[in-house]
């Protein structure tokens, strides 16, 4: 049988850097095919060449039997092409129904808008997946309902191809149940569907066939029923990871002094009442179900949101913040879940990203940069965090999803903090960046740097972190440690089975 898709001897550069190099892909009708490969594999760039969004410097692509060029975007969807970017590709200032039918808005001949039809329609589709209403401006929504909207958006094409690049990242458990629902109708219709993800857990559940890349490379094609998840991992990065998760704070250990200490912190609105310590040299998480409110808490922490009650105390010393400039000031740094939006910015250099929390301290007379000490600073940071690069000159756009990961971290350090918050480090990361980044984190966690990480993935709550308290409707629902940190327990915590909502104020039962 003719593929539907058939890629052939792909090459690409940028500049100097080989994104891919002979790269094959083959996708049959009604076929989910996953794509892996770490980090800087080359998978995100092969999706936007068949998008149209790069041209390939070599080889070429068939659609059913027949070579194609797909120079634009647009010249991709009219053959049946729809991609779900991994980052957020939306306009924030227009409404769902907008983004939804922005492509067919653009092809329209009519000077007139029909935005009657056009929010019907967009509510048909947007349903089918959650019940967000079309006619919200997308920059008003959380993260997770505009990854929905992108999902919703690809569901609008006619679409023989559909590309998922790591739909599920932003999105709740039971979201992604339902869009899992959906690539199953969408397979059971005749589409196919090029997969990309990290989690083992969804390509083995979903997917008929795996392709692994490394280094921009073709490494293999197999049936994922022949395949365990191990020698997935070990395609990926061409070597056996034996320690995903670092060794935690030996039990015997006595906690060490209380670096930060919360109390009875409140917006009034998203959450209150929430008390807890961050002890030296263990590395505390926060769970619960998305929305709970873990977000708002570490942004009430940090001077990104405005308290009503309680406050922040460093080192015994109370906090008074009113922006997060004073947070970084007093040694307390925040690292977003929104990388793309608030990690990194993508069009500077990476020695530029590393100094942005710390211009002062590289600022001489006359208000001009010291760029020597800037990018002697970048130089060292990088190296110790293992980012993967041309030079420290380069745009941080320029690297993968791994590596931006690693210099919004190491902006963070370039300010000697004493706490770092960290929502979601992991989010979108290949298996080999995550297992370094949980190596760098217990490091600093044993230089006496409080560490707290907001994490969804249970396996890393439960693998990374020494303790655990859960979030649920704005307040602890309890904590978990030792051996009473099992996934069950986290979850009947989150969602409120059988236990009790804590509301403590000032007692020392819920001090980590």
């Amino acid at each position: 049988m003719t593929p539907v898709l058939e890629i052939r001897n792909i090459s690409k550069s940028f500049g100097a850097i080989k994104a891919l190099t002979d790269v094959n892909l083959s996708l049959e009708k009604g076929e989910v095919h996953a794509l892996c490969g770490e980090n800087g594999a080359g998978k995100s760039t092969l999706m936007n060449i068949i998008a149209g969004v790069f041209q390939p410097n070599e080889g070429e692509i068939l659609i059913e039997g027949k070579r194609v060029k797909i120079s634009s975007p647009a010249i991709a969807q009219s053959i049946g092409i729809g991609l779900v970017h991994q980052e957020i590709a939306l306009c924030p200032d227009a409404t769902v129904a907008e983004n939804m039918f922005m492509a067919a808005t653009n092809r329209r001949r009519s000077p007139l808008m029909n935005y009657g039809k056009l929010e019907r329609e967009a509510q048909v589709v947007m349903n089918r997946l959650a019940p967000i209403d079309v006619r919200q401006k997308v920059g008003d929504l959380p993260i997770s309902s505009q990854q929905l909207v992108e999902i919703a958006k690809a569901l609008t094409l006619d679409c023989r191809v559909l590309i998922f690049d790591e739909p599920t990242a932003a999105l709740t458990e039971a979201e992604a149940q339902i869009l899992f629902g959906i690539i199953n109708d969408l397979k059971a219709n005749g589409i196919s569907i090029v997969y990309i993800s990290h989690r083992m857990a969804e390509i083995f559940s979903l997917c008929d066939r795996v392709t692994v890349f490394r280094d921009g490379r073709y490494v293999a094609t197999e049936k994922v029923a022949a395949l365990s998840p191990d020698d997935v991992v070990r395609l990926m990065v061409g070597r056996e990871i034996t320690q995903l998760y670092p060794d935690k704070q030996p039990e015997d250990n006595r906690p060490g002094k209380a670096i930060l200490s919360v109390r009875d912190l409140g917006d009034g609105t998203r959450f209150n009442d929430v008390s807890f310590d961050v002890r030296e040299g263990e590395i505390l998480g926060i769970g619960g179900l998305i929305g709970s409110g873990r977000t708002e808490i570490a942004e009430g922490i940090c001077g990104l949101r405005r308290t009503t009650q309680g406050n922040v105390q460093l080192l015994g010393k109370v906090l008074h913040l009113s922006s997060y400039a004073d947070a970084v000031g007093e040694g307390v740094v925040y690292l977003s879940e929104d990388r793309k939006g608030c990690g990194v910015f993508l069009d500077l250099s990476i020695a530029q990203n590393i100094a942005a929390l710390d211009l002062e301290s590289l600022t001489g007379r006359f208000g001009l940069l010291n760029s020597k000490v800037e990018a002697e600073r970048a130089q060292t940071l990088a190296r110790r965090l293992g980012v993967r690069m041309g030079g420290i000159d380069m745009p941080v756009s320029s690297l993968s999803g791994g590596n931006q990961q690693k210099v919004a971290i190491a902006k963070q350090l370039a300010v000697d903090p004493k706490v770092i918050i960290m929502d979601e480090p992991t989010r979108g990361i290949d298996v080999g960046a995550k297992s370094e980044i949980h190596r760098l984190l217990r490091e600093l966690a044993h230089t006496g740097i409080g560490i707290v990480v907001i994490t969804s993935e249970l396996p890393e709550l439960l693998g990374l972190c020494d303790r655990a308290i859960v979030i649920r409707e704005g307040m602890i629902a309890g904590e978990v440690a030792g051996d009473a940190m099992t996934e069950e327990a986290i979850m009947r915590l989150a969602s409120g089975v059988g236990v009790r909502q804590h509301q403590r104020r000032g007692a020392s039962s819920h001090a980590l």
